[in-house]
C-alpha cells in the first residue's frame, strides 16, 4: 500500500498534471470540523487551496502554500471542493466548484502566470455553470473541454430540467432501471473562462450501447470526472460514490459516447474515492486519496499515488 505524499495537511481530490517538468498536484485541502457526516457533504468544510509539486516520482513534495482561499472570491459561500488546473496560451487556470450564496454549487475559474499559484479568481461564477468537481481537458488541437458533475451533495439531479430545483435535491437518483444521470461536459472559448455553445450530457454506455442504469451502482457515474487521452483514444474515468469503486469508458471523442472498459481501483479506506491519471517521464500514474494518515476520519483524507499500465487492448491496470 502507498504512503500519503503529503502528511502535514489533510489533502484530497487530487488534480495531477505535468508542467514545466514537474508533477503538480491541485488537491482540495480537508479540514477538522464538528459537523456531523451527512449525504448533503456538510462536514466538507474546506475553504482554501494549497498547490504541491515533485520533480521525480519518489522525491520530495513541495507544498507551495495557499493559492486561493474562500475570502478571495466574492460569490463564494462555503465548500471550496474538488478543484482542477489546465495550461494554455501562456496562463495556467484553477477551477473549482463552491456553493453560491444561495447554497447552489457553481464553477469558477482563477487565473494565473505559474502552476503554483497564486490563482486570481473571476469575481462570478461561469456563466451557466453548475454542480461539482469540474475537470478541464486540453486537446491535442489546443481546443478544451470542461467535464463535471456528481449527485447526491453534488446537485445534479436538481438539473435535469436544465434550470436549478432545489425541491429536487432528495431525488438524489433517477429510479429503477431508468437511465442513470450523466456527467456533463462542456466546450470552453478561447479564453477558457466561458463556455461556447451548450452544456451537453456525456453519455456512458454497456457493450450493448445501452445507457448504464440508475440502479447500477457499480458501474454507473456519481462523481469525480477526469479525461485523458493514449493513442489516440480518449478515456473517462470517474468514481461510483456509494459503491467506491473508479472506473473508467472509452471513446473516440471527447464528447462521447463512452464505452465502460472496467474498474482502475477497488475501494479504499474512507467513504469517497476521487483521482486523476497523468503521464510522467515514460510512465503513467494514478492519483487518488484514502483516509489512512487519519486512521479512518471520511473527512480527513490524504493523496496517495500508484503506477498504472496498459495492456495491449488499452485496458488500465495496477502496476504490481
Amino acid at each position: 500500500m502507498s504512503e500519503p505524499l503529503i502528511k502535514h495537511i489533510y489533502t484530497a481530490d487530487p488534480s495531477a498534471h505535468v508542467f514545466e517538468n514537474k508533477i503538480y498536484i491541485y488537491p482540495s485541502h480537508d479540514v477538522e470540523t464538528d459537523i456531523q457526516d451527512n449525504d448533503n457533504g456538510d462536514q466538507y468544510a474546506m475553504n482554501d487551496y494549497h498547490v504541491f509539486s515533485l520533480d521525480k516520482v519518489g522525491g520530495e513534495v513541495t507544498d507551495h502554500g495557499v493559492v486561493l482561499a474562500q475570502a478571495d472570491v466574492p460569490w463564494v459561500s462555503k465548500q471550496l471542493w474538488a478543484p482542477d488546473a489546465a495550461f494554455k496560451d501562456g496562463k495556467y487556470y484553477l477551477y473549482f466548484p463552491a456553493r453560491d450564496k444561495e447554497g447552489a454549487f457553481r464553477i469558477g475559474v482563477a487565473v494565473g502566470d505559474s502552476p503554483q499559484g497564486p490563482f486570481q479568481p473571476d469575481p462570478e461564477p461561469i456563466p451557466g455553470s453548475y454542480s461539482i468537481d469540474p475537470a478541464c481537458f486540453v486537446d491535442d488541437d489546443g481546443k478544451a473541454y470542461l467535464y463535471f458533475g456528481g449527485i447526491w451533495g453534488g446537485q445534479l439531479q436538481c438539473w435535469t430540467t436544465g434550470k436549478y430545483d432545489a425541491k429536487a435535491y432528495s431525488n438524489m437518483e433517477a429510479s429503477g432501471d431508468s437511465p442513470a444521470l450523466l456527467p456533463r461536459v462542456a466546450v470552453l472559448e478561447d479564453g477558457m473562462r466561458t463556455i461556447n455553445g451548450d452544456i451537453k450530457e456525456l453519455a456512458i454506455l454497456d457493450v450493448d450501447g445501452k445507457l448504464l442504469h440508475s440502479s447500477d451502482h457499480d458501474r454507473r457515474f456519481f462523481e469525480a470526472a477526469w479525461m485523458h487521452k493514449k493513442d489516440g483514444t480518449y478515456y473517462f474515468s470517474y468514481s461510483t460514490g456509494d459503491t467506491h469503486y473508479l472506473c473508467y469508458a472509452t471513446g473516440d471523442s471527447p464528447l462521447g459516447p463512452f464505452t465502460y472498459r472496467g474498474r482502475i481501483l477497488e475501494p479504499v479506506l474512507g467513504w469517497t474515492t476521487h483521482h486523476s491519471i497523468v503521464e510522467f517521464q515514460g510512465k503513467w500514474y494514478l492519483f487518488y486519496h484514502d483516509c489512512s494518515l487519519s486512521g479512518g476520519v471520511n473527512h480527513l483524507r490524504s493523496v496517495k499515488m500508484r503506477e498504472i499500465y496498459y495492456n495491449d487492448s488499452g485496458e488500465i491496470k495496477l502496476s504490481p
